[in-house]
């Protein structure tokens, strides 16, 4: 607790500007401290140049309540309304790890919650699209990523256990959202060589994150990798 009143003292004393950025800087190291701790699991000891250049770039207080910007950088989830949540900051970093995302990707998000996920992914690809069920969350978020200039991310309302099969195939395609199961509309629309990150099981029972990759044949071949606590995903299916 001493580091983010230390962090709202130099707040005051340097501007806000200064504090989100020693805010997101002690973020980050916590993540990289993570990524150790769990490397055997995850097969992610570190994170890319890339993907820590994001984390370090992307103000996550904006995509959190203002009662709770306080909090914005510890490494924990929180509540964004309507019994959703923004993943904990680790999570965030590791789902786009496993994606393995370059520049001339295009990836499918769903679960769109506060934008943040597909903001990060954002200064990563070529194009996001993002799909969520609870329209005035996928309002909000559209809203905030516009507000802040992201241009490649197209914000969806709907059942995001079908995907987007307009846009399909994906290279890759990450899933905020625990599911009973991997949804087959979602292999079908990966992109052989794509990668998909998912937690999968109940929602109180265990869930697990799952990697799931295409072969170049178009061979599906799943990995479980750690227990994770995820919303569950909602929908008709």
């Amino acid at each position: 607790m001493y580091v983010w009143v230390g962090l709202w003292l130099l707040a005051a004393l340097s501007g806000a500007a200064g504090w989100e950025e020693q805010a997101r800087t002690q973020m980050v190291a916590e993540i990289e401290r993570e990524f150790y701790a769990t490397s055997l699991a995850s097969g992610k000891s570190a994170l890319t140049p890339k993907v820590k250049r994001a984390l370090l770039e992307v103000p996550r207080h904006l995509f959190v309540p203002e009662a709770l910007r306080s909090a914005a950088y510890e490494n924990r989830p929180l509540p964004i309304g309507y019994g959703q949540t923004i993943s904990q900051p680790y999570i965030v970093a590791l789902m786009t790890e496993l994606l393995e995302p370059k520049p001339e990707h295009v990836v499918l998000e769903v679960g769109t919650g506060s934008g943040y996920q597909a903001a990060v992914l954002a200064r990563l690809v070529k194009q996001v699209y993002t799909i969520e069920i609870i329209e005035p969350l996928a309002s909000r978020a559209r809203a905030r990523l516009k507000a802040q200039g992201y241009t490649n991310v197209e914000v969806r309302v709907g059942d995001g256990y079908y995907g987007l099969k307009e846009h399909a195939p994906f290279d890759g395609i990450v899933v905020t959202a625990a599911a009973s199961h991997i949804p087959p509309p979602l292999v079908e629309q990966l992109k052989p060589g794509g990668r998909m990150v998912i937690p999968v099981g109940g929602q109180f029972l265990v869930q697990s994150l799952m990697l799931v990759e295409k072969t170049p044949k178009g061979e599906v071949l799943t990995r479980q990798l750690l227990p994770v606590s995820f919303v569950p995903l909602t929908g008709g299916h």
